[in-house]
């Protein structure tokens, strides 16, 4: 890969879909990851006016500290960027407050804290004019479906989609990311126990995309025991979400209805 070259189309086609959207910058959600991280890189890169939000709920201390050392890093080294910390624990406790505890459970409540971190987002974005910048990587948003329906999916660009989680590690590490950050075992920072994402989806990132090139070639033969239960692992999860990487289905009308 040619990762400068990348690192500069990323960021052209940044500044020409901003102009020509007729808006004035960008907001990014920054967690303490590297997708985070290199996307508001890439995004300060352009010159255009940056905001980068940490918006803790109830989060990990290395989280939250991770976050906010990114930030600095970025204030540090790009004038147009402006940091901005809004803790949302107090909402997500108000709306668990308010909501039914029936319907509560683990996996509500996590894409619930993503969700509201979404609507942050776009509070800063409509206000400022700016775009909301995904965040999410080829594995996430088209291998596994590895994110939040309106929360972290609900963006208005994304410029590492077509990049796989080794290639932003790449570039993270072209782009000067701080080690910390190159080194931090990816979590989503939904839950309180601070689990990483290889322990919710059963398989490393790596082996992902090994299982994405594999479907993609059709070499799925000949594998070794384990390579057959990431197959499975990733199969299952493309299978379950495909209706978060597919256009939502609009039900047509017959014209003999009409």
């Amino acid at each position: 890969m040619k990762i400068d070259k990348v690192i500069q189309h990323i960021v052209a086609e940044l500044t020409k879909y901003c102009d020509n959207a007729g808006l004035k910058g960008f907001v990014v959600g920054v967690s303490g990851g590297i997708d985070s991280a290199v996307t508001s890189t890439l995004s300060a890169k352009t010159g255009k006016k940056t905001i980068v939000l940490n918006m803790p709920i109830l989060q990990e201390k290395s989280q939250d500290s991770l976050s906010s050392r990114h930030i600095a890093w970025l204030e540090r080294n790009f004038p147009t960027v402006q940091g901005v910390r809004v803790d949302l624990s107090e909402v997500f406790l108000t709306l668990g407050r308010t909501l039914s505890a029936d319907i509560q459970d683990e996996l509500s409540m996590a894409n619930t804290r993503s969700r509201l971190r979404m609507l942050t987002l776009y509070a800063y974005a409509t206000h400022h004019r700016f775009l909301v910048v995904g965040t999410g990587n080829k594995v996430e948003d088209f291998g596994v479906g590895f994110f939040t329906k309106y929360g972290d999916g609900g963006v208005d660009i994304s410029p590492i989609a077509d990049l796989l989680k080794s290639e932003v590690f790449l570039l993270g590490q072209s782009l000067g990311i701080i080690e910390d950050i190159l080194h931090a075992p990816p979590t989503d920072g939904l839950w309180e126990d601070n689990r990483t994402d290889e322990s919710q989806i059963g398989a490393s990132y790596a082996e992902l995309e090994w299982a994405m090139a594999a479907e993609a070639r059709g070499n799925t033969v000949n594998l070794t025991e384990r390579q057959h239960e990431v197959l499975s692992i990733y199969r299952r999860f493309h299978a379950r979400n495909r209706h978060k990487m597919d256009p939502i289905p609009v039900i047509k009308i017959p014209n003999e209805l009409r």
